[in-house]
């Protein structure tokens, strides 16, 4: 396309297909083409040229949903060219397009290469189908998708084909969320709502980010509405929220919608502190203003030196209705299948399809002009989209500081203090590295205090004497979701998360997310750069014996040893020194999720320096007791667990038996493994032999409840006759320390009960008759808690 700035203004003004512009549209892009930032000829040949490409996508869109095959010719399909299975997030998909295109046509404007990152990842197809037609894919779809008949026929066929490779992974690098091989994608999005918390802590200084948002994610995840309290000028890119206005759910209208749409959104926003607009989200156009709008927003807020905070962040409403440009926009069905019938055998739904297909059709030779016009990043000398800067996270290795150590055997002391003074230490020696700590409450309390201190809590206004600051690092709400999404978003930097264990379980969805697209990166050859997160949790369950069953609850550490466990990481240090060393090994990590479950109160100093750390690089320790010779393994699991242990074996050793004690500090080193990435991770049969020889009757008690301990570590169970475990059983209340293991049938007498079960030796010969008594239930609890040694 060629011509005067007159002519190519009114060939970009008639719009394409279903793609109109609005008066509204019309004069913010005159006003921008005034402006002066780019040339008004050039400016109105992107923009027609992104209305043909959002039309070719979305023409693209439907075909993934309903056919085996694309015609380029634009001729109706046969009923044999559709799939008998459609399937497909249609309607949000096509709502996707021209928000993507309008955001590819701001950075051609602008010649910058914005990230991108979409909290609606089922919305897949729209940049899948975008990302074909333009030629910026991932590796492992060059080749095999492009915008020839056959490239996008293959992109038909794949979506939804549920083909599965001999090794058990799907076996095309397309499906039915953005994942790894979805180029320039960093979420999943299957999450809704926590792309809402995230995206204000990603971009680093000098970055932009558009962050396509839900309006369902947006009532779910109210979290989101503190993005003004958190962002900075001083330490963040710019944040360019859009939110894409379609107005249902899956099966009814969100709440906005009924309480009156987009208006009464931006005046929910605006007191909330955002500076809303609204555009129309039909228009690639209206998306490509609004980015620049809002950034330019941005930019005049940093400039003036008397700006305070919270910032006005600008928040992009995007109007349309769910499917728009395909039959049964705004229905409930557009949401999958809008057609409501299967064109392959319903003739009406064929013709609806064919009819509507028609519509959106560019020919190829537009599809090619319009591609080079807007994929230019080679002529502007940046990266493509596929490359924006979150995407290729990888910081410097952080410096980590040597633990001061405590010599084994000294008095008694907390394993937090020890993390909150070298985590103070790990974030003076790397002042390039932004620093985040998610807290939910009690930072303090939990004996963080020096990190406070230095951190601070980042608020809008300081308080006199208190341990906030505007440019404070430690996000801290009672939102477990947004203060643990501050942390796993800062992937440019250094982080924390903070939490009572019980409470961890509300950050569990946002962590699996984490987890689950990390490990899907690792097995297509993209191994993760960001430095890995620790979440520490603590005041757990058996040190929370005050606070009620609802505060006692080992559910984290179980749940994240299910998942892979080279990428979500479960560790369990005994004392100081240990907790030090598996904080430290964390960060020597990348792309890992690690749960270290910590105690707060004084524990004794089990490990010195040197033992500490083979501890954790080991995943395990023999702790007491000769290997040789021995005849029963105690097995400890947690530091509580690890001094029940250690009383059990002193009085059976007393009793003549040969005991050997080990600790456990990372189970999921000595699983089966289920890959061979796992496989690379976990402990070798030498490993296990060594720290777990064969033969020996075993008692394992486990911080955690003991059925899933003992299911995960099935190479050092030699079934029920020689190997037992205990752990929590889901008993609690307002109890004491003492009150909660023998509840739960953890004290060491319970262990040592156990060991002379597994050894057939004589009751009496290992516990005194009031010992007994207590553990039949006869007598009191209390007798066993004056054993000491």
């Amino acid at each position: 396309m060629s011509g005067t700035d007159s002519e190519m203004f009114n060939i970009w003004r008639k719009g394409h297909g279903p793609i109109v512009h609005r008066e509204e549209t019309v004069e913010r892009v005159r006003a921008l083409a005034a402006s002066g930032r780019i040339d008004p000829q050039m400016l109105y040949r992107l923009l027609a040229a992104a209305d043909r490409l959002a039309s070719a996508a979305m023409w693209t869109v439907v075909h993934m949903t309903y056919a085996k095959r694309v015609d380029l010719s634009g001729a109706p399909l046969p009923a044999d060219a559709f799939k008998a299975t459609p399937e497909g997030h249609t309607g949000g998909s096509l709502n996707m397009v021209p928000a993507f295109v309008g955001y590819l046509t701001a950075n051609a404007i602008s010649a910058t290469t914005r990230s991108w990152l979409m909290g609606q990842g089922h919305c897949v197809a729209a940049i899948e189908a975008v990302n074909a037609l333009t030629g910026d894919v991932s590796p492992a779809q060059a080749g095999r998708y492009d915008r020839s008949e056959k490239g996008l026929s293959q992109l038909a066929v794949d979506f939804y084909s549920y083909k599965i490779g001999p090794d058990g992974a799907p076996a095309v690098p397309l499906g039915s969320h953005a994942g790894p091989n979805t180029a320039g994608a960093i979420s999943e999005g299957g999450y809704l709502g926590f792309a809402e918390v995230q995206y204000v802590h990603m971009p680093l200084p000098g970055e932009s980010l558009v962050a396509f948002l839900s309006d369902g994610a947006f009532e779910e995840q109210r979290g989101s509405d503190w993005t003004p309290r958190w962002w900075r000028a001083e330490d963040s890119g710019h944040v360019i929220p859009v939110m894409v206005l379609n107005g249902r759910r899956i099966e009814e209208r969100v709440q906005i919608v009924q309480q009156g749409g987009a208006t009464w959104l931006a005046d929910h926003l605006k007191l909330n502190g955002f500076d809303p607009f609204i555009v129309d989200g039909r228009d690639p156009a209206a998306f490509a203003w609004a980015i620049l709008e809002a950034e330019r927003r941005l930019q005049s807020f940093a400039a003036d030196a008397a700006h305070s905070y919270p910032a006005p962040v600008p928040y992009v409403i995007a109007e349309t209705v769910k499917g728009f440009g395909f039959p049964g926009a705004g229905t409930n069905a557009a949401h999958n299948l809008p057609l409501g019938g299967n064109p392959a055998q319903d003739k009406a739904a064929r013709t609806a399809f064919n009819d509507a297909a028609r519509a959106l059709f560019v020919p190829p030779d537009e599809i090619e002009q319009a591609a080079a016009a807007i994929a230019v990043h080679g002529k502007q000398g940046r990266a493509p989209e596929s490359r924006h800067p979150l995407a290729l996270r990888r910081p410097a290795a952080p410096v980590l500081p040597e633990p001061d150590w405590t010599a084994a055997g000294s008095p008694p002391d907390c394993a937090m203090h020890a993390i909150d003074r070298w985590f103070v230490r790990l974030i003076d020696a790397n002042p390039g590295l932004r620093p985040r700590v998610g807290n939910p409450d009690e930072l303090r309390s939990n004996h963080m205090g020096a990190t406070l201190d230095r951190l601070r809590h980042r608020v809008n206004v300081s308080e006199p004497n208190v341990a906030d600051a505007v440019d404070g690092a430690v996000i801290t709400a009672l939102n477990e979701e947004a203060v643990a999404g501050a942390a796993l978003a800062n992937k440019g930097g250094v982080n924390l998360i903070v939490s009572y264990e019980a409470f961890a379980m509300k950050m569990l969805g946002g962590l699996r997310q984490e987890i689950v697209f990390a490990r899907r990166q690792r097995e297509v050859g993209q191994e993760p750069g960001w430095i890995s997160v620790p979440l520490v949790v603590t005041s757990h369950t058996w040190e929370n014996s005050k606070n009620e069953q609802s505060h006692q609850d080992p559910t984290i550490g179980e749940a994240l040893l299910g998942e892979m466990s080279d990428t979500a990481r479960v560790l369990f240090p005994v004392d100081t020194n240990s907790a030090m060393a598996a904080l430290r090994a964390v960060y020597q990590g990348r792309g890992q999720v690690a749960c270290l479950i910590v105690s707060k109160r004084d524990m004794p100093h089990r490990l010195g320096g040197e033992a500490a750390l083979k501890f954790i690089a080991d995943g395990a320790a023999h702790i007491e007791g000769k290997r040789d010779g021995a005849e029963l393994q105690l097995v400890a699991i947690g530091a509580y667990q690890l001094e029940e242990v250690l009383k059990a074996a002193h009085r059976l050793k007393a009793r003549g038996r040969r005991v050997l004690v080990t600790a456990l500090s990372e189970p999921g080193r000595f699983r089966i493994p289920r890959d061979s990435i796992e496989a690379a991770f976990t402990a070798s049969e030498e490993d296990i032999a060594a720290l777990f020889p064969a033969g020996l009757l075993r008692v394992i008690a486990s911080h955690t409840r003991p059925e899933p301990m003992l299911g995960l570590l099935r190479r050092i169970d030699s079934g029920p006759q020689r190997t037992v475990a205990r752990g929590y059983i889901s008993r609690g209340g307002t109890l004491d320390v003492a009150s909660m293991l023998f509840a739960n049938r953890c004290s060491w007498a319970h262990l040592v009960d156990a060991a002379g079960t597994l050894g057939g030796w004589k009751r009496d010969e290992i516990l005194s008759s009031t010992e007994q008594g207590a553990l039949d239930g006869r007598g009191d609890p209390a007798d066993l808690a004056a054993f000491t040694f």
